[in-house]
């Protein structure tokens, strides 16, 4: 169990969660050995098709065409593999979020294009599918959910509030009363919530362009009421 105290934006984080937190031992795939990268896809492609405990290091031996010996020379376990997966799917996403230029003086428009590229993200089929797995992991395996989290969601709230401190620092948005790590959080959490909900219970649904612009455009203007931006 973890020793949980909350953070500035009320999550629940341990202290070496947030000293960690946006760091991935993934975030390089290009650096990594030849061999342990043909075995990470081959557990990616493993683990979203077949979840966490059905998966085996057997198969995904088989998927990468390599030994056993090889497979454990670059992951000790399946719990190393699922973890080395959920930090190179996050680090992916979260790098085309970061690639978003701050507009000073204008940030409305960031988080609007924050907004349409995380949407972008969440639903698309790879990370629905590793959302599924997570989520239905999480009794079981409590820790690969936390890294999921840590990686992922708390990643783009980070980037969120970095665009939102040099909003505040230009006098464009008075977030002391909340502070803005915590508003960071309600606005990503207004960007995923429904859209994220209604790809999940409509699988076979692709949203089109025109709905996820419209999504963001509604947690972009329900953001602005909500704090008074003028």
């Amino acid at each position: 169990m973890f020793d949980h105290t909350p953070d500035a934006t009320g999550n629940c984080m341990t202290r070496n969660e947030r000293g960690a937190a946006g760091e991935s031992s993934a975030d390089n795939l290009e650096d990594m050995p030849p061999k342990a990268l043909v075995v990470l896809r081959a557990a990616r492609t493993v683990f979203l098709a077949h979840g966490f405990s059905m998966a085996t290091t057997d198969m995904i031996q088989r998927e990468a065409g390599v030994s056993k010996s090889t497979v454990y020379a670059h992951y000790p376990n399946k719990e190393a593999l699922f973890v080395a997966v959920i930090e190179a799917e996050c680090a992916a996403h979260a790098s085309k979020v970061r690639a978003i230029s701050s507009q000073k003086g204008n940030l409305r428009a960031g988080l609007a294009a924050i907004a349409r590229a995380y949407l972008r993200i969440v639903l698309s089929t790879d990370a629905l599918s590793l959302f599924r797995v997570v989520v239905a992991e999480a009794p079981s395996f409590p820790n690969l959910a936390r890294v999921f989290f840590l990686a992922g969601p708390h990643v783009i709230e980070g980037v969120v509030s970095l665009h939102l401190a040099e909003a505040i620092e230009a006098g464009e948005v008075d977030l002391s009363e909340i502070g803005r790590d915590a508003a960071a959080a309600q606005f990503t959490n207004l960007v995923r919530g429904e859209p994220q909900i209604q790809c999940l219970t409509h699988p076979h649904a692709t949203p089109s362009e025109a709905q996820v612009d419209q999504w963001a455009s509604n947690a972009v203007t329900t953001f602005w009421k909500a704090y008074g931006i003028a």
